[in-house]
């Protein structure tokens, strides 16, 4: 299972990341300095328009630049293009990106600078210009990106308004309004960097199922190299406690393996010489030598940290929507701003310097980075915590919909069944055998069939079959051989020249003398997953090719609302649209190359990792690395948290920033309460996305 798992997902990666015709390539980058959700969102925006670039994303989450093109630009280039957008920020092939500096000591200078101005006893003129000086130093960074934005992009962000209301608090004589705003505005900017950069850090380790070195074997000696440094054919030694590097073969030793980082899966693996091991399992017991059959990039850990990393490029509604409002947002806010200073002098009577204050405390208020930065980073930590549950979902769109589901449909073998046949009931017509004596004559025909359903019922048998002559296969009928002295027939009823109802049916020198029934064993958690999805108000339906009796005897066993049955490939598809026209998201779970073309079709397409085909899994949207079904409830369950976790954050955002407009408007909030309705909300949302990653709060429920 594990070298087709490997399989499985390097085709799924491929698909996802290769070439989309001839000269089409992706290129992916990291980014440095970019520190707002609007300012990726602008650079984007802005990317999309150049010609030859195609379908770019700026993933703030990841901070990565990822876009499609024929033409192959140099770092140099796309800095260039970027830096018309936003100057600071820049792009860049180190996998570890720097951090951002801001020097404190010019934020101290600058407190200090205008404090002095403010308390000590001076000349004005004097006054004045240390008031300058003070500004000069706090605002430099910020009035620089905006004044630069202005002109190379002609956008105005948050850098503008925050520049406007500071300088406006200095003209109108607010001198240490001003200084606090821009001061505190630095600060929350620091502390918001931070929380990002923690939440982004507690993610990462979530998904930290990545080996960063590995013990390569020379000789008689063991060196520790970095893990991209290992060459395939290398032999690597793994001890207690480590991480497979990188996908390989044991070639010595034997150990029992924690698998959970890939499937979730908490029972643990044992591994003998001639396994196959996948990198980021960790080896719980002995020292074992493999024998890398990857690179690091080709391997399985690498391609599954890549997929969660591109998942959330592709946008939900929510983001869609939150995108298109910001485009518009800063205008709006500053023609607001430009109301209030003019309106309220004429209407209430207020004095020109404080509807000017007021209309300054308005802009930097009305600041987005909580909403822009709590809803993408919210879909991220979900798609990262149902990886760690053994749940692959190649998009945040799908993670979304998840909980806006309303159908589900099952394929049934491979899915709510095993795939697996074993005997169920002899029915005894010829008394003078036995139950024991008719399945022993079975086994011994049934161990020379290459029928599937043969194979089930012999697989793990110890058969001597050395009396069995003359065997032959009936096509569409069954088989026949000699035993001894006797003449057997075993298979349908035509064959067996009876009429009573079951799948296998055995004749002997003529005589039917026993009706078999063989059933196909139901999965665990089958039963369970369907009355979970019954309370959550999802309909079942089950598609199957089988026969009308076996179809009907698995879904009433497993209380499936509606059965459909001996279906084609195109008989599913075309039901499926039928079930489709209902309101709500529908799903389709299956495992088999006939479910690839529905798989791909559905709104979700959900496949089984384990015993799932290669073409099945490449179609899907969402792969369980096991066989559990019940990895869809909890999928389903963290979509719901997910959505409430963005609801609590947009709700808290949105209140909490036109409350303080209002008081603001009505001169009962300063700039104290604009700072919070800012900075202080943002770092609130981020530490509340965090909620999401502690999965035992709401999968246990």
């Amino acid at each position: 299972m594990w070298k087709k798992f490997h399989i499985i997902l390097t085709k799924t990666y491929n698909s996802y990341i290769l070439f989309l015709g001839d000269k089409m390539k992706k290129y992916k980058y990291n980014i440095v300095n970019l520190d707002c959700a609007n300012c990726a969102r602008e650079i984007e925006e802005a990317l999309n328009k150049n010609e030859y670039l195609n379908n770019v994303v700026v993933n703030f989450n990841t901070l990565t630049l990822s876009y499609e093109s024929e033409k192959e630009f140099s770092l140099k280039e796309l800095n260039a293009l970027v830096k018309k957008i936003e100057p600071d920020t820049s792009i860049t092939s180190n996998e570890i990106a720097v951090k951002k500096e801001f020097h404190l000591s010019i934020l101290i200078l600058g407190i200090i600078i205008g404090a002095l101005a403010l308390y000590l006893n001076i000349p004005q003129n004097l006054k004045i210009i240390l008031y300058i000086i003070s500004y000069s130093l706090l605002l430099y960074k910020t009035s620089t990106n905006a004044i630069k934005l202005l002109i190379k992009s002609k956008i105005i962000n948050e850098n503008a308004l925050i520049t406007i209301s500071c300088l406006g608090a200095l003209i109108i004589g607010n001198v240490m309004e001003g200084i606090m705003v821009i001061t505190l505005y630095t600060i929350g900017k620091i502390l918001e960097e931070k929380a990002l950069n923690n939440s982004r850090k507690s993610i990462k380790n979530l998904l930290d199922i990545s080996e960063a070195y590995a013990n390569k074997k020379e000789g008689n000696n063991i060196i520790k190299i970095d893990v991209n440094d290992v060459k395939v054919n290398d032999i690597l030694v793994v001890k207690k406690g480590e991480k497979i590097p990188v996908d390989g073969i044991i070639v010595e030793g034997s150990t029992i393996l924690d698998t959970s980082s890939l499937t979730g899966e908490s029972k643990p693996a044992p591994k003998n010489i001639n396994d196959t091991v996948l990198s980021g399992c960790i080896n719980l017991e002995n020292v074992i030598q493999i024998k890398a059959t990857s690179v690091f990039k080709d391997s399985t850990v690498s391609k599954i940290i890549e997929l969660l990393e591109s998942a959330t490029d592709k946008k939900t509604k929510i983001e869609t929507v939150v995108s298109k409002i910001s485009k518009i947002y800063t205008p709006i806010v500053l023609i607001l701003a430009v109301l209030i200073v003019a309106t309220l002098p004429i209407l209430f009577k207020v004095s020109i310097n404080d509807s000017i204050y007021r209309g300054l405390t308005f802009l930097v208020i009305s600041c987005p980075c909580a909403i822009a930065i709590s809803v993408p980073l919210s879909y991220f930590t979900g798609i990262g915590t149902s990886s760690k549950n053994g749940i692959l979902i190649k998009g945040s769109n799908y993670l979304d919909n998840l909980s806006n589901t309303k159908n589900i449909i099952f394929d049934k073998t491979g899915t709510l069944t095993n795939g697996s046949y074993e005997v169920t009931n002899i029915e005894l017509i010829d008394k003078t055998y036995t139950k024991e004596e008719i399945m022993d004559i079975l086994l011994k025909g049934e161990s020379l069939s290459s029928h599937p359903i043969a194979s089930s019922i012999v697989k793990n048998k110890k058969i001597n079959n050395i009396d069995v002559t003359n065997f032959k296969e009936i096509k569409g009928q069954g088989i026949s051989f000699k035993l001894n002295d006797k003449i057997v027939l075993i298979g349908n009823k035509t064959l067996c020249n009876c009429h009573e109802e079951a799948v296998l049916h055995l004749n002997i020198n003529g005589t039917h003398v026993a009706s078999i029934t063989i059933s196909d064993t139901i999965k665990e958690n089958a039963h369970d997953t369907i009355k979970s999805l019954k309370k959550l108000g999802i309909t079942t339906y089950m598609f199957t090719g089988d026969n009308k009796d076996t179809a009907l005897t698995i879904g009433n066993k497993l209380g499936i609302d509606n059965i459909k049955y001996e279906m084609l490939p195109t008989d599913k598809y075309k039901n499926y649209e039928l079930v489709s026209q209902n309101n709500g998201i529908t799903i389709f779970v299956g495992d088999g190359i006939n479910d690839a073309p529905v798989l791909k079709r559905a709104d979700i397409g959900i496949s089984m990792g384990g015993v799932g085909s290669d073409e099945a899994i490449e179609a899907s949207d969402i792969v369980l690395m096991e066989d559990d079904l019940k990895r869809i409830i909890d999928a389903i369950k963290i979509s719901n948290y997910t959505k409430h976790i963005i609801k609590e954050n947009l709700i808290f955002a949105s209140l909490t920033k036109i409350v303080i407009l209002l008081l603001s408007v009505f001169g009962l909030a300063n700039m104290w309460f604009a700072v919070f309705a800012d900075t202080g909300v943002t770092l609130l949302t981020i530490l509340n996305t965090l909620r999401i990653m502690n999965s035992k709060t709401y999968l246990n429920k």
